[in-house]
């Protein structure tokens, strides 16, 4: 019998709430005061300072579940599991239960709550290496559970170990990790490749083995002299992709055939004329994952551009539009039906999606940037037509600048008689991608905040500029977003009236006043209504659990975060406001360092 979405979120919340653990919100997919990545990419994103030691609001048992967007899985989409948006089903122990507790819930979970077939289910375990044993306790575990030797797989570090700087080698001292313990679902009905060799095993990409969930057992710090010890307090950090589930609930390897993506792909076959069959499906597949992504990024308060953010927005309606002119043979489609009776229409009531209130919004935006594409596209047709002789480097540039499909310029080429060298459009392609990657490093190198003394510094400055703009320009100010690196921070603000150059450096002259004042910086846990009623500021897209932590700078700022802060303003040193925009409709920017 499959599930819906909806019955898995309600089935994965009272079971945790039944073993004493606290919902906390998820965070928004644009995260705040990260400069190490785009987009929320995990589940654990948020819970980085209290696995790594601070007290979390809602106590040492909490869960959640994450919207996730990963850009990176852009041109991988397109087979029967990759998407660049998934939701991740999360929950924690923070210092309090360990690996019994934990494998014996989400095994009870999967097969007394959504009644998998155990004979299905397979799990992966560390097997140990360089000054680390084998993770002989899990296997224990597993075994009393009732699976069978043959149905657990031991890996190496490359799969079945977690640190922040990846395998045990690479991590620096201090820096705590370990192994983890992943399940698998098998899809038996799916015949192993033998391409990826001779035996099928969980880890085997032929896509017979699914993963559906993953516990992290955080438990070793690494030592001066290399070796690890064990951390004085284990956390526990568990991550399932629902849709994954629901693909195994339904026992088929193909996720775009759950209620997370059927209306969807009801709506691409109505506008399209086509059947989710065959060739089509990969092209659908795209069209789905893309427009599902694009409406929760603008939901977020993205909008399409040229860089970061807004070029990720761009980059997935473009490529939609192209999957859909390829699968209509040329006819150029308005998505807005898609967009809402797809996937509005889909996620109505769920991570903050309200239908109604979005759906003048998200099908403006999708509706104008395809037509400017549409007119791309013809401004790629007439380009062709100037060509008398289109090689692959040629074609790469029709793509590059026009977005316009490599498949669209070979057919138009091979009905003149041409034929387009493909291994060099895919080797000046290859060499844009690692261009890409190269430069995007940073920002994609998996979501940890960076907690540098210097962008430390940068962020508590956040909470003084903050309230001195409320204090100096008007009380309808309202914080839209900050992003802070090493170099500087970047914070923008909403407001009624355009602030005047002299009030900007008021308060320049106001946050250095307070950073001299050597006020103290410290927490409080308080219940959320109590922290409105102190005052305290807050990011007006994020959702706030009922117990908050609020940050207190003097008697000056007071601000629902999570931290880290400096524990004194004298700590910041001078902050200097360099540079001050309008980047939209009663919105500003402010950079200082």
């Amino acid at each position: 019998m499959s599930l819906t979405h909806v019955q898995l979120r309600k089935k994965f919340a009272e079971f945790w709430e039944k073993n004493d653990h606290k919902e906390i919100p998820p965070i928004p997919l644009i995260p705040q005061n990260d400069p190490t990545t785009l987009f929320t990419g995990s589940g654990m994103q948020q819970l980085v300072p209290y696995l790594l030691g601070e007290p979390h609001p809602q106590g040492k048992r909490i869960f959640d579940i994450q919207p996730c967007f990963r850009s990176q899985d852009i041109e991988e989409v397109g087979d029967n599991r990759h998407t660049t948006f998934f939701e991740m089903m999360g929950n924690w122990s923070l210092g309090d239960y360990f690996k019994k507790e934990q494998l014996t819930w989400f095994w009870n979970f999967l097969t007394a709550e959504l009644k998998l077939p155990k004979e299905k289910l397979y799990v992966t375990v560390f097997e140990g290496a360089k000054d680390l044993p084998p993770d002989e306790e899990s296997i224990k575990v597993w075994k009393s559970l009732g699976i069978p030797e043959d149905h657990i797989f031991k890996y190496g570090p490359e799969k079945n170990w977690w640190s922040r700087a990846g395998v045990p080698q690479n991590m620096p001292a201090g820096e705590p990790g370990g192994p983890d313990s992943e399940v698998f679902y098998e899809f038996s009905q799916v015949p192993h490749d033998k391409k990826f060799g001779e035996k099928c095993h969980p880890n085997c990409d032929c896509g017979r083995f699914m993963e559906i969930g993953n516990s992290v057992f955080m438990q070793y710090k690494k030592n001066d002299d290399g070796t690890f010890s064990d951390l004085p307090a284990m956390n526990v950090d568990f991550g399932g992709g629902l849709e994954r589930i629901l693909a195994a609930k339904n026992n088929d390897p193909d996720v775009f055939k759950t209620d997370a993506f059927s209306k969807i792909i009801l709506e691409i076959e109505k506008l399209s004329g086509k059947i989710y069959e065959g060739d089509n499906r990969s092209k659908m597949r795209i069209i789905a994952d893309h427009l599902k992504g694009a409406t929760f990024l603008i939901a977020g308060g993205v909008m399409p551009g040229n860089k970061e953010h807004g070029y990720v927005l761009r980059r997935l309606l473009r490529r939609s539009a192209i999957k859909m002119y390829e699968l209509t043979e040329g006819k150029t489609t308005d998505f807005a039906e898609i967009a809402d009776n797809g996937v509005l229409a889909t996620y109505d009531g769920a991570q903050g999606i309200e239908r109604k209130k979005l759906q003048k919004e998200v099908v403006m935006i999708i509706a104008e940037e395809i037509r400017k594409f549409n007119l791309s596209i013809t401004k790629g047709l007439k380009e062709i037509k100037k060509i008398d002789k289109v090689d692959g480097k040629i074609a790469f540039d029709l793509y590059q600048n026009f977005g316009f499909p490599y498949e669209l310029t070979e057919e138009l080429f091979r009905e003149k008689g041409q034929e387009i060298d493909r291994k060099q459009f895919v080797l000046e392609f290859n060499k844009h991608k690692e261009l890409s990657r190269s430069s995007s490093a940073v920002k994609f190198k998996g979501g940890l905040a960076d907690h540098s003394a210097q962008t430390i510094k940068y962020h508590t400055a956040t909470h003084l500029l903050h309230q001195a703009l409320f204090d100096v320009v008007g009380k309808d100010i309202r914080q839209e977003g900050s992003n802070i690196t090493t170099d500087r921070l970047r914070f923008d603000f909403s407001s009624t009236v355009k602030p005047t150059q002299e009030q900007i450096e008021k308060v320049g002259v106001t946050v250095n006043q307070k950073i001299k004042e050597s006020l103290k910086v410290e927490f409080k846990i308080i219940p959320k209504e109590e922290a409105m009623k102190l005052g305290a500021k807050s990011f007006f897209r994020e959702k706030y659990p009922d117990m908050v932590k609020v940050y207190f700078v003097g008697n000056y700022s007071k601000e629902f975060c999570g931290g880290p802060h400096v524990k004194n303003t004298s700590e910041i040193g001078k902050i200097e406001i360099y540079k001050f925009e309008k980047i939209g409709s009663n919105l500003y920017r402010i950079y200082a360092k």
